[in-house]
């Protein structure tokens, strides 16, 4: 059927139309009859009780953690509907970690700075967060030096990966595609990220590399295989933070 219904919307020429309009009621759906039922309060409330040390995931895609609330803005199995720029549906004070991995990048910035309030409400006093995202300076280091081995390699393997109209080898293209691609609405710096940490009240501020944090329950998290290795390093940008 749904191969029928995507068929059938490319030969009418409003397939992006369609898909378009999907997006956007999907996630109404899920809301509303996640509301309605009552399921994910049930879920909350369980994960909250059985997990005396709680660790939050915002935006899991495909890539639920053992042990930790999971939730997305197009939930599935046990994941919590969670529009991230909205007040989130958790009580204050109440976990202990909370990650993201390139999802604020996908909501604009008063979003994201929506997103950091909440995030620093629902942790407890001493807890911390973990937020991944593209960096903007690796797309100016890709402007800039666009011949360097492994920035080549990735501008050669982005045009062929995502079908990027072009000539070969052209950063500005890759660059281009990547601040529009994906529902991107806006990508940081690290300056810029940090000051909107600061202004949410979180401290101590510290960068990290992908995949390494001072906390081991922070380690080791990102969804690396879903790229050559050694590219969604090159693209990330990693900042952890604490509540007082």
């Amino acid at each position: 059927m749904k191969s029928t219904i995507k068929a059938a919307s490319h030969q009418l020429g409003i397939y992006r139309q369609a898909s378009d309009f999907w997006i956007w009621l999907h996630p109404m759906i899920a809301r509303l009859t996640r509301l309605v039922s009552g399921r994910d309060r049930v879920l909350i409330d369980r994960y909250l009780a059985a997990h005396p040390v709680a660790r939050l995931q915002i935006g899991s895609g495909l890539n639920d953690l053992p042990d930790w609330l999971n939730t997305d803005f197009n939930p599935s199995g046990s994941q919590i509907f969670l529009d991230a720029t909205r007040p989130f549906p958790l009580p204050d004070n109440s976990f202990d970690t909370v990650y993201s991995e390139h999802m604020i990048e996908h909501v604009p910035w008063h979003g994201g700075r929506a997103m950091l309030r909440e995030c620093y409400r629902v942790l407890k006093p001493g807890g911390t967060i973990r937020i991944v995202t593209p960096d903007l300076a690796f797309l100016v280091r890709l402007l800039h030096d666009p011949t360097a081995p492994q920035h080549a390699e990735y501008i050669r393997y982005s045009m062929k990966q995502y079908g990027i109209d072009g000539p070969e080898g052209s950063a500005a293209h890759v660059v281009n595609h990547f601040v529009r691609a994906w529902g991107h609405q806006f990508i940081y710096d690290e300056a810029t990220l940090r000051g909107l940490m600061q202004e949410c009240g979180l401290t101590a501020i510290t960068a990290y590399a992908l995949d390494t944090s001072g906390q081991p329950a922070l380690a080791g998290l990102a969804k690396v295989h879903r790229m050559p290795e050694g590219f969604l390093s090159m693209e990330s940008l990693v900042l952890e933070a604490r509540k007082v």
